[in-house]
């Protein structure tokens, strides 16, 4: 059985225990014998206080071994300070460890300038060794006598460090190829010429210096495939074509309904003088009358006036049957 001496000691020391865990779960340990043993002299409240800061201290610690190891010249206050602002300082580090092998020159301020800013430092590091192709889609072009055509090219670019921070991306470098591309073969005479000297487009377009401003150094421009398209000329021709065969259309239209309005205007005006030739034939009988209660117009003139009329009437019928006669004999002998 255990004394009540022996249970407090056993409770002490379980206590003892559990806080020296807690202790070392706060402190790394195992990182600071780490750092010492690579040469890398760092204090254990260092440590401590990157805990208080909420501070990985392995993300610092193990960029620091690396870095001193490289021989760079870092302080754990720049490793800390880029982590805190939202950097990725192993990256930064391999980076400067990169640049340092190539002998390019390259200060951890912009190198981590560049990591702040959203670019992949190491990745630019590395495409200023060894340069990076980019390939274009088909870029279409009209030449002068109407033909499309289309181009593909490679574009090799070297990183430009010291542009990195505010210069233009991969898409600028392709927009600004494509359109001298564009413009190149539309200055050209015809598309027999661009398919005969695709190199022409390469070295009118590598002249244009379209690297200005960007990120990157144009190396070389290559016409990777030339293809032909359609006929643009001849397409833009027949719309046009077709455009003025219904302008002509419409006109016709046009006038064609204007002269049947106006033949129905004649139409109208042919019944309008009708009517009054029979309103003045009206008054005829009625100017008759008025001459007998005048006294000017006797029977026998009224006979004579009929006579006449008869006599009229009779002619135009001997006329007509005449004409008709004519027109059955000439029918007939036909």
């Amino acid at each position: 059985m255990f004394g009540g001496v022996d249970i407090f000691l056993l409770i002490l020391i379980a206590a003892a225990i559990i806080l020296v865990l807690l202790l070392l779960s706060f402190i790394p340990v195992m990182l600071w014998i780490s750092a010492l043993a690579a040469g890398v002299r760092i204090s254990i409240f260092t440590l401590i206080g990157m805990r208080l800061r909420r501070v990985i201290p392995s993300r610092i610690v193990n960029p620091l071994i690396k870095a001193y190891k490289a021989g760079l010249n870092v302080a754990i206050n720049q490793l800390e300070s880029h982590y805190l602002a939202g950097g990725n300082v192993d990256r930064v580090v391999n980076a400067l460890i990169a640049a340092q092998r190539a002998n390019i020159a390259l200060t951890f301020e912009r190198c981590a300038a560049i990591d702040l800013a959203g670019r992949d430092v190491l990745e630019a590091v590395q495409m200023s060794v060894n340069p990076k192709v980019i390939e274009t889609p088909f870029i279409a072009g009209v030449a002068m006598d109407g033909i499309e055509v289309k181009a593909k090219a490679r574009i090799t670019v070297r990183a430009n460090i010291d542009r990195l921070v505010g210069g233009a991306g991969e898409d600028t470098i392709i927009a600004r190829v494509g359109e001298g591309i564009v413009s190149t073969i539309g200055s050209s005479s015809s598309h027999g010429a661009v398919l005969e000297n695709p190199d022409l487009i390469s070295q009118t377009v590598l002249k244009k210096g379209l690297d200005a401003g960007t990120a990157f150094e144009i190396l070389s421009i290559d016409i990777a495939d030339v293809d032909i398209g359609k006929n643009i000329g001849a397409i833009l021709q027949t719309d046009q074509a077709e455009a003025d065969k219904k302008i002509a259309q419409a006109k016709a239209e046009e006038r064609r309904a204007m002269a049947v309005a106006s033949e129905q205007e004649m139409v109208a005006k042919v019944q309008e003088m009708r009517a009054k030739v029979v309103e003045a034939e009206a008054e005829v009988p009625l100017a008759m009358a008025e001459a007998f209660r005048s006294g000017n117009l006797g029977v026998m003139d009224y006979m004579n006036y009929k006579n006449i009329m008869a006599d009229t009437q009779m002619r135009q019928s001997i006329s007509d049957a005449t004409k008709d006669d004519s027109n059955d004999s000439n029918t007939t002998g036909q």
